[in-house]
């Protein structure tokens, strides 16, 4: 992209979004105060892209920012006063007023120290890479370059406004930051920034888990995930924040397919991208990291074979206790952490399926363990096929093709996604002539196992399976 192609695309999105920017900025100046369009939408409509959500930074302080907001916009909200910042909508738009402002860790501190500052190069200067320190001064739409931001983005490049290893030391998510940039825009980070971001990688371990955990998820759920995950691995951050990535390095396939096993899941995470339309097409966080967690029990599984091959047994369910402890230290949410851990305790079902041998019965059981992630087990099962046979890959492929025809005919002909016993509770309770206690449980329990080996009944049907039952486990007086 040359430095005329960046021109005009940033003139195209200015004169788009002209209504808003305009008329703000004169908003601001007739009260006296400064206003520019800042960040990522200065970075994003130089690369042509579009969107409603605008950041500013402006020199009048947050009460004066609320009352210009509040006559202006249809609503207005505190998001953050102590940081300077007030957010508005305008009919389709969001808008976020930040003051212009510094701020820098201390060697021990989570949480930065924010100081209002009173210029634009300076408040540009704080900022993370140079290609997220430009502005548009408004309403005359006047470009702030002061760091080059224009030239390294022409050349595609990461770079920090002044030495990287000051802005990584004032803020350490910023190398966290640097993988996102290079995962979401498809950048290279400069050799400068990669150097600091691996003596410094120590330095992440002062910030909250869920500020990690909010970088961590938008670069999986970035259009190049490889690019900002490999970065990661090389600095060692990945080390201090998801260290069993790193860790399958040092692992050897088992099929002797891949160079290591750490390959091998960023293969699957790239083929489960591939295979998201679906789920709906957008970036599905759960299926991503499912697929780059699944194998994430191999180190603590292997085993050394005495004809030199290497066996993983038991890897699904290792991996998915320790992908809800990875998890649980990142503070995801309980749910996320339960499809997650489901996913990659599962990814090997399909594998006793061979040639398409499974019993109904056992289709049944696949649906109901998968339950809600049936969709997103199937696309990582699809993507965790590797082998570079095509023979192969093809017999697998035909073969979960059956799999997915099959549970598809067991949907019609059954409730297959909310399969229950033929006898609901107050039945059971009513033809035994007991009362509510574990033996209602263990009943309900034992109708839901013949229901999964032999589909529906009819209730005469489910009466005299529990009856039968009933009568095996409590004998005749």
């Amino acid at each position: 992209m040359s430095i005329v192609e960046v021109q005009r695309a940033v003139e195209t999105e200015l004169d788009r979004i002209a209504p808003v920017i305009d008329d703000l900025g004169r908003l601001f100046t007739d009260a006296g105060h400064e206003l520019a369009l800042v960040g990522g939408p200065v970075r994003d409509a130089m690369l042509g892209r579009r969107h409603h959500d605008l950041d500013f930074a402006t020199s009048a302080h947050p009460d004066d920012t609320e009352r210009l907001l509040k006559a202006w916009g249809d609503a207005t909200w505190d998001m953050g006063r102590d940081f300077g910042t007030i957010g508005c909508r305008k009919g389709d738009w969001m808008v976020e007023v930040t003051t212009y402002r510094s701020e820098v860790y201390d060697a021990s501190s989570r949480k930065p120290d924010v100081d209002f500052g009173d210029s634009l190069a300076g408040d540009l200067g704080r900022r993370d890479f140079t290609v997220n320190a430009m502005a548009v001064m408004v309403p005359g739409r006047v470009v702030e370059d002061p760091f080059g931001g224009v030239v390294d983005l022409a050349h595609r490049v990461l770079r920090t406004p002044g030495r990287p290893e000051d802005s990584f030391s004032d803020d350490p998510l910023r190398m966290m930051r640097a993988a996102r940039f290079a995962a979401q825009l498809g950048f290279t980070v400069d050799p400068g920034v990669v150097a600091a971001m691996t003596a410094m990688a120590d330095r992440i371990e002062i910030i909250s888990a869920e500020r990690v955990r909010d970088e961590l998820v938008k670069l999986v759920c970035a259009p190049h995930p490889r690019l900002g995950l490999t970065l990661l691995v090389e600095t060692g951050l990945a080390q201090r924040v998801l260290p069993e990535l790193p860790a399958l390095a040092l692992e050897r396939d088992e099929h002797h397919r891949h160079k290591d096993v750490y390959e091998h899941t960023l293969t699957v995470l790239e083929q489960a991208i591939d295979l998201e339309e679906r789920l709906g097409g957008e970036p599905d966080f759960v299926s991503r990291f499912a697929a780059l967690m699944h194998d994430v029990g191999k180190p603590r599984t292997r085993t050394f074979v005495d004809d030199g091959t290497v066996t993983f047994h038991h890897h699904d369910v290792v991996g998915a206790k320790i992908t809800r402890k990875r998890m649980k230290a990142l503070k995801f949410s309980n749910d996320e952490t339960d499809a997650v851990s489901k996913l990659v305790e599962l990814h090997l079902r399909f594998h006793g399926y061979g040639n398409g041998e499974w019993t109904d019965s056992a289709v049944r059981r696949y649906v109901r363990d998968a339950g809600d992630q049936l969709e997103r087990l199937h696309v990582l099962t699809r993507a965790d096929c590797t082998t570079r046979n095509q023979r192969k890959a093809d017999r697998l492929r035909r073969t979960y093709d059956g799999l997915e025809e099959r549970i598809a005919r067991l949907r019609e002909q059954e409730e297959l996604d909310s399969i229950r016993p033929d006898l609901d509770g107050n039945q059971i309770m009513a033809i035994l002539g007991i009362g509510p206690g574990r033996e209602v449980g263990q009943a309900y329990q034992h109708l839901l196992e013949v229901r999964m080996d032999d589909g529906p009944m009819s209730e005469e049907q489910a009466r005299e399976a529990l009856l039968a039952w009933w009568a095996a486990r409590v004998p005749s007086s």
